[in-house]
């Protein structure tokens, strides 16, 4: 666990350690000493502050996957740092979690990424829908997405159901059905947030 601040750091350990399948074996207060520690020891999961001083939790996480690609991080976030979201997925960070989520979901989180899947808090979801804005020109070339797909995934991106879809796309649901089926298998997506992940990792959408 990574973070500044000590009275976050104690809560969170203590609600993490009281679940039977979990234990926080180290934590660290910046990027800096957060990498010392790994020398010692590795962890399966990684919850990682973004804003910390010496090292910041970009910085921190870009150093960490070069060296230990296999390493899992999470992003511990706030509202309003939706600007680091580019950084963070690029550096390696495989969730993202409001600082203030309830326990159940830190526990969630942690379980998806360990089994190798990504995790977006809903509330941070929500966020980002809130604030979509679809690039106006993307590089087609940059993704296996055909131009349809690309338009699904931004009423997707929306938080649109596949009927809304199609009534916005005119285009019958069965229609959207398929392309939403082929854009979580050119993905590898298994739900909206990996999808989601997907979508703010190429630049598809702005945040």
């Amino acid at each position: 666990m990574v973070d500044d601040h000590a009275l976050f750091r104690n809560g969170l350990k203590i609600l993490l350690n009281s679940e039977p399948t979990m234990a926080v074996i180290d934590e660290a207060s910046n990027g800096k000493e957060f990498l010392e520690k790994l020398e010692a020891k590795l962890p399966d999961v990684v919850l990682m502050d973004i804003n910390m001083p010496v090292m910041d939790g970009i910085e921190a996480t870009q150093l960490a996957t070069l060296k230990y690609p296999d390493i899992k991080v999470i992003a511990l976030s706030m509202f309003g740092e939706e600007d680091y979201y580019y950084k963070m997925i690029n550096a390696g960070v495989k969730g993202f979690l409001l600082k203030n989520s309830e326990i159940n979901e830190v526990i969630e989180a942690v379980h998806q990424v360990l089994q190798g899947g990504s995790f977006f808090s809903q509330e941070l979801l929500y966020n980002v829908i809130k604030n979509f804005h679809p690039h106006k020109e993307i590089e087609s070339e940059l993704t296996s997405l055909s131009k349809r797909e690309l338009e699904v995934l931004a009423e997707i991106c929306k938080g649109l159901s596949n009927q809304e879809i199609a009534d916005t796309l005119f285009i019958s649901k069965r229609t959207v059905d398929k392309h939403r089926a082929n854009l979580l298998s050119k993905t590898n997506s298994k739900n909206t947030a990996n999808l989601i992940m997907y979508a703010i990792k190429n630049k598809l959408i702005a945040v």
